[in-house]
């Protein structure tokens, strides 16, 4: 669902996990927001994938009128990133 109104953004960051698969590829998770379960055939897509679906649910959530997760610690066997996103002023400052 694509949004119409404009809507002031502020850049956040969440910590992702970056898991190597034996076929290939990197899964994607992130431990704030634990519904989300991307993958990407290289690291640059997976950086892509988590991207987006954090920037989904980060809508989703606002949809629902549920507040954003804080970021979890992930095993340091995992590659760690921030992935910055953008969202909505209001939902930052909540």
């Amino acid at each position: 669902m694509k949004r119409t109104e404009k809507v002031k953004v502020v850049d956040a960051q969440y910590l992702c996990a970056f898991l190597p698969n034996r076929e290939g590829g990197y899964s994607v998770r992130c431990a704030a927001f634990p519904e989300l379960v991307t993958n990407g055939k290289t690291l640059a897509e997976a950086r892509a994938m988590a991207r987006e679906a954090l920037e989904l649910c980060i809508e989703v959530y606002q949809d629902e009128g549920r507040r954003l997760p804080p970021p979890a610690r992930e095993p340091r066997t995992t590659i760690r990133e921030f992935i910055p996103v953008k969202m909505p002023r209001r939902m930052a400052m909540a």
